[in-house]
């Protein structure tokens, strides 16, 4: 099994900053106690408030599959969180350079 890291940016939709940011910060603070996790860190950018970035770092795919596919916490997102997303501004799937 080799490690996974993911940058994934979300662009708020207009006047829902606040609300996305209660439901990320959810995400984010369960999916750090997941079997697999190496970390899982929320940011938002300083000159734009209305962009979420997620920076992950999962021990395996499969641990980081079955959080995005199985994780109660991010079904939830997806059927109430996610109405407050405009869109994904970028997702990057990366290995580490050795």
């Amino acid at each position: 099994m080799s490690e996974v890291f993911i940058v994934v940016g979300l662009r708020a939709k207009v006047g829902k900053e606040e609300e996305l940011r209660r439901d990320l910060k959810i995400v984010a603070d369960v999916s750090r106690q997941e079997d697999g996790s190496i970390s899982y860190e929320l940011f938002v950018d300083r000159s734009d408030p209305a962009l979420f970035v997620f920076v992950e770092h999962w021990a395996s795919q499969e641990q980081r599959d079955k959080h995005h596919n199985e994780g109660p916490h991010i079904q939830h997102f997806h059927e109430k969180g996610a109405k407050n997303v405009d869109r994904t501004e970028f997702a990057f799937f990366l290995d580490r350079v050795d």
